[in-house]
């Protein structure tokens, strides 16, 4: 498929840019379908409020509780708050409390 550049309109400062023919095969390469919204600079400012990032990876750091393993004893962080009602374990005591899981997690059982 042959591509040509395009004038799009930016949806936030309302400045035209060029969606360029080489920038269209990027994007159908990828499988976006939609075109772009915002203009260069618009869509840099925008990744700036959001952390540089759109993705998951870059969600910041957890809040983490100090807690008593209920088996060991040790102190750990642990990334939720413990309720009280139920007992919370190191990484040590909670992997070896672990049940063992199988390499298919569950799936092809005849």
């Amino acid at each position: 498929m042959t591509y040509s550049d395009k004038t799009l309109t930016c949806r936030d400062c309302g400045t035209q840019f060029t969606f360029t023919s080489g920038e269209q095969e990027f994007y159908a390469s990828r499988g976006l379908a939609n075109e772009p919204s915002r203009c260069p600079a618009c869509r840099a400012a925008y990744k700036q409020t959001r952390g540089g990032s759109t993705g998951y990876s870059d969600r910041g750091s957890r809040a983490m509780y100090d807690v008593t393993c209920s088996a060991c004893g040790r102190q750990t962080q642990v990334p939720f708050e413990p309720r009280g009602d139920r007992p919370v374990y190191c990484s040590d005591c909670f992997r070896s409390r672990r049940p063992e899981r199988s390499g298919n997690r569950g799936y092809g059982r005849y």
